[in-house]
């Protein structure tokens, strides 16, 4: 009895197997069936040609009209272009310019006495004054001369100053350019020119006087004496090389 009761145990339990094996691929198969179905079904979308409404246009003889004929609204293609004729420059020729050089001339020089000389420029050294009886330099030409004899600048320029001193009379200062000065003392009081008037190389500045106290001892004479650039200078031969 023991042993029955085991066998039919062991049979029901090879019978619920088999039954859920049997379930399952029941199941597996109506979802196998049902992604197919849905597979196919969109493939078969996808496959089937759509219907596309297309609106034809049916050409006529007026679409090949020809432009150029006789159809007054149809635009005609021009077949002239115009042109336009740049006017044509002629070239000039290029002339080199010229320059023709300026000639300076130098300026004239004159000596404002041509008479004798009774006491040189002293180029620095001590001489004796007759009229002040010590020695001093001299820094100037004495140049002989009557009373009222006419004295003349020696070269261009204007004039500085005209003055009464104590020791030179009168004295007339021209400045003749490049830092030269015409210093002409001991002149009659009666100038003939006056400061900033322009002079040329022989222009009477004045006449001899006898009004230098300072060389009164000596006979009656111009005192003229050259400074440049601020030093004396022996005015007889600044003249001379300066003569054309």
């Amino acid at each position: 009895m023991k042993n029955n009761h085991h066998s039919k145990k062991g049979v029901l339990g090879g019978k619920g197997f088999y039954a859920a094996v049997l379930c399952c691929a029941a199941i597996i198969g109506v979802s196998g069936y049902v992604a197919y179905k849905e597979t196919a079904d969109k493939l078969e979308e996808q496959l089937t040609p759509r219907t596309t409404t297309v609106t034809r246009r049916e050409w006529t003889y007026e679409d090949f009209t020809d432009a150029n004929s006789d159809k007054d609204d149809v635009p005609r293609e021009t077949t002239t272009a115009a042109t336009t004729t740049a006017p044509v420059t002629e070239a000039k020729p290029v002339i080199a310019e010229t320059v023709i050089p300026v000639e300076t001339k130098p300026e004239p020089y004159a000596y404002p006495l041509a008479n004798e000389i009774v006491n040189e420029y002293s180029k620095g050294e001590l001489v004796k004054s007759k009229t002040l009886n010590c020695w001093k330099t001299h820094d100037g030409v004495d140049i002989q001369a009557e009373l009222g004899e006419q004295v003349k600048s020696m070269t261009t320029g204007k004039v500085l100053e005209v003055y009464e001193d104590a020791l030179w009379g009168v004295c007339v200062v021209i400045d003749h350019g490049n830092g030269v000065e015409g210093h002409y003392r001991s002149l009659a009081k009666n100038v003939n020119v006056k400061p900033d008037q322009k002079v040329s190389a022989g222009t009477v500045i004045g006449a001899v006087g006898n009004t230098a106290e300072c060389e009164i001892a000596e006979v009656t004479h111009l005192h003229f004496g050259v400074r440049k650039n601020g030093e004396w200078i022996d005015p007889i031969a600044f003249i001379r090389e300066n003569m054309v």
